[in-house]
């Protein structure tokens, strides 16, 4: 009897029925922050206990990696906004120490341009929005110049390397994502330094990949910035293009310039019309060519769930609530979701699922515009499998396989910049943060939105 009633929640939460006869009560909201805050503590601590000096912590082998020869910072940097977000005021402080102590970019080191534009030059923006301290936004006026050289293509679309001392670049076959995420970091540089250069730069890069897109309207996957040719020609909305997409919007919002908004209607409407999937379980997105829109593969996964999110916040609530329907359904479906599955045969094509964020991102947008419970619901769901079932004497360790559950020795700074953050955001008061007057980049650090 007790599975049969449990089928039938998760059936209800599924179809958009709102299981709960009440709201969530403060009091309950207040406990699953509480939660998470401990959830945040752990984690840090492991971190400072076997990985300062690090990038980030190996959670189960109990010790740091870094990224390239030598550190960035980058779960201090990371987690820094959500420590100022959560109240812990005491681990912010030690993140901040650590910040001002290692962190230099005077380094012969070539670094990929989206992950550090994404973590570190957002991350560095943020804290200034958020603290106020002068030190964070000279550390990312001093990165914003450092990676400039990258754009220096022929077509102005960014290589995917770049060293940050000598400015050499590498790496011409590239991506819309990589290409086209980084009007919200080096806008609010322009915004505060009073440098157009960094606006007009990463604008031009993404109005580049628009520029190339096909009689349909959509992007592929892989192209050349120095011959602006595509190399690969499949489209979907995930990994490789997703955040392109995302910033689309996200730009517009920040900024209110017009050609954003142009770029992202048409973008949104041949998204729609090309790659949704309506299904017993919700509405999927499929892969497709660019210039035909004839299905390549069903594929669906842990990345494109962040499209519920950011058609929740451009205004379009009920096609979001369907696509946020099939993306709790990919949860539960396999008991945590999968990085890709098949959602025509419903099996997985790539199990592991690396702490990721997105399905709890559009949980959290969701649940602000339109306040149903059932995605505080759906939030509950996913945060309880992570933090009963990836928890570790160190941290929180990636799933290697959800099927079976084997962990993996990975502990990404999203996880604190990104899963937690938006996990406690879904159930804080709305004062923490407000839509109105911040724009979270794609690692989940918020930018402050000019009056």
């Amino acid at each position: 009897m007790t599975k049969i009633i449990s089928i039938i929640f998760v059936f209800l939460i599924c179809t958009g029925t709102n299981a709960r006869a009440q709201e969530f009560t403060a009091q309950q909201k207040a406990s699953e922050c509480a939660k998470i805050k401990e959830a945040m503590q752990h984690a840090w601590t492991g971190y400072k206990t076997y990985a300062a000096g690090f990038d980030a912590l190996k959670p189960i082998s109990k010790q740091g990696h870094n990224w390239y020869g030598t550190s960035f910072c980058m779960t201090p940097v990371d987690a820094f906004d959500s420590f100022i977000l959560m109240g812990m005021t005491e681990e912010a402080n030690e993140a901040k120490a650590m910040i001002f102590s290692d962190l230099s970019f005077d380094r012969d080191e070539s670094v990929q341009l989206f992950e550090v534009s994404i973590r570190l030059l957002g991350g560095l923006l943020s804290a200034y929005d958020l603290d106020g301290d002068k030190r964070f936004l000279n550390l990312a006026e001093d990165l914003g110049k450092r990676l400039l050289p990258a754009f220096r293509s022929k077509t102005g679309m960014p290589w995917r390397y770049v060293n940050l001392k000598t400015g050499a670049v590498r790496d011409s076959l590239s991506n819309p994502a990589e290409i086209g995420t980084y009007i919200l970091e080096f806008g609010r540089l322009t915004q505060l330094t009073g440098d157009s250069a960094y606006y007009r730069t990463a604008k031009r890069a993404m109005m580049q990949v628009f520029n190339r897109r096909s009689p349909i309207d959509l992007v592929g996957t892989i192209i050349d910035v120095n011959t602006g040719k595509w190399q690969n020609t499949e489209s979907q909305i995930g990994a490789r293009i997703d955040s392109y997409y995302e910033y689309l919007y996200k730009g517009w919002i920040m900024f209110g310039d017009p050609d954003l908004l142009d770029a992202w209607r048409i973008s949104s409407k041949a998204i729609k019309t090309q790659l949704l999937v309506n299904t017993k379980n919700g509405i999927f997105l499929t892969r497709v060519g660019m210039f035909l829109g004839k299905e390549t593969r069903p594929y669906y996964g842990a990345l494109d769930a962040f499209y519920a999110g950011v058609l929740a916040l451009s205004g379009d609530l009920y096609t979001a609530s369907k696509i946020q329907q099939a993306n709790f359904y990919m949860w539960t479906k396999f008991g945590m979701e999968p990085e890709v599955f098949n959602f025509r045969t419903d099996t997985i094509v790539w199990p592991s699922y690396p702490l990721r964020p997105e399905n709890i991102e559009s949980c959290f947008y969701l649940y602000r515009l339109t306040r149903e419970d059932k995605y505080l619901e759906m939030g509950k769901r996913m945060i309880g499998d992570i933090l009963s079932k990836c928890r570790t004497e160190a941290g929180f360790a990636a799933v290697k396989n959800v099927s079976t559950m084997e962990l993996e020795d990975d502990m990404e700074s999203f996880f604190l910049a990104e899963t937690l953050k938006y996990a406690y955001l879904l159930f804080a008061p709305e004062t923490t943060l407000s839509l109105r007057s911040f724009v979270f980049n794609t690692e989940a650090h918020p930018l402050k939105i000019k009056p």
